[in-house]
């Protein structure tokens, strides 16, 4: 019987797991550890492993170490593999997948909500009536299907927010090195610039890289109407945090609607109530302004895609095993 282990399980996640297993005569084990050097020595005596990391797997003897046990992958249920450094798995002779479309749809409807709380300047709202302010000066909102909705990077996700955008009448621009044909007509490709300039809620669908790392900063923010609001449903690291602070605090831009932060590690999905989140100085910063959002990297967060998470980088650990190539291999 086939042996997988998994790395950085949450109980949400063992309904989907404990059935994959069933269905496919698999042995799954479990465990709420981050895979890194001091708990590599666990995947020993497994055929397979499968990780979700919210940190860098960092030592990078652990792959070397996979190999060494017989293990010939590493899936990470998750799309983002930037926590896995690739070229150093592939070296010591791992297979790496991921899931790089477990549900589009999901992150696509949390994007749209952040937009329409955008819209509805809903973060203000809130703020003003926890204080008993109930008035209603500077809270005439704007009508989706009379904004303009920016979303850069049309792929995937964003080409399925751009569908939903469409469908509720608002005018859809768009910016990606490559444009897609299923989408001329319901968008326009432009430049970032331009994107920028013309958007009341810009939206960011891109991949974290060595070219979308700090892609959203202090001159792009400056682009931007000061009506304008910005929603991130991608990495953290694709907007520079302090130039966003800086422009939110400064009015430069009206709001935004945060699923993601550089240095949400230690932070998201762990409760804060008793110690505070103050070791992320620009994070609290954020969280204390009322005219942000933040979510705790939850647009994912649904039914259908932690089902697919689990069985689509499971079905790739197979393919692997059985000698043929996964669907998700990453090059």
């Amino acid at each position: 019987m086939t042996k997988v282990l998994m790395y950085s399980v949450r109980p949400d996640e063992m309904a989907a797991i404990n059935a994959h297993a069933a269905a496919n005569d698999m042995q799954i084990d479990t465990t709420t550890d981050l895979l890194d050097g001091t708990t590599v020595a666990q995947a020993k005596g497994y055929d397979g492993i499968v990780i979700q990391q919210r940190a860098p797997i960092g030592d990078d003897t652990v792959y070397a170490t996979l190999a060494g046990y017989g293990i010939k992958q590493l899936s990470t249920r998750t799309a983002g593999y930037d926590t896995i450094n690739v070229p150093a798995a592939h070296a010591a002779g791992l297979i790496v997948t991921n899931v790089p479309a477990y549900s589009p749809r999901s992150v696509a409807e949390n994007a749209l909500m952040g937009i329409f709380c955008i819209l509805r300047k809903s973060a203000v709202v809130d703020n003003r009536v926890r204080r008993n302010d109930y008035s209603w000066a500077g809270l005439q909102a704007k009508e989706i299907h009379s904004a303009t909705i920016g979303i850069i990077g049309a792929g995937r996700i964003g080409g399925t927010l751009a569908n939903l955008l469409h469908a509720l009448g608002a005018t859809v621009l768009a910016y990606d090195v490559k444009e897609r044909a299923d989408l001329q007509d319901i968008v326009t490709y432009t430049s970032k610039e331009d994107l920028l300039r013309r958007s009341d809620v810009v939206s960011l669908h891109v991949d974290l890289n060595a070219t979308s790392a700090g892609l959203i900063g202090a001159s792009e923010l400056g682009l931007m109407q000061k009506t304008a609001g910005i929603v991130n449903a991608s990495r953290g690291p694709v907007i520079d945090t302090a130039a966003l602070v800086a422009a939110l605090a400064s009015k430069q831009i009206a709001a935004a609607c945060l699923d993601t932060v550089t240095g949400e590690e230690n932070i998201f999905n762990f409760d804060h109530t008793e110690d505070g989140i103050d070791e992320q100085p620009l994070i609290a910063q954020l969280h204390a302004m009322d005219n942000v959002i933040i979510t705790p990297h939850i647009s994912f967060f649904t039914n259908i895609a932690v089902q697919n998470m689990v069985d689509i980088s499971l079905d790739d650990v197979t393919a692997v095993l059985n000698g043929t190539t996964p669907k998700n291999a990453i090059q």
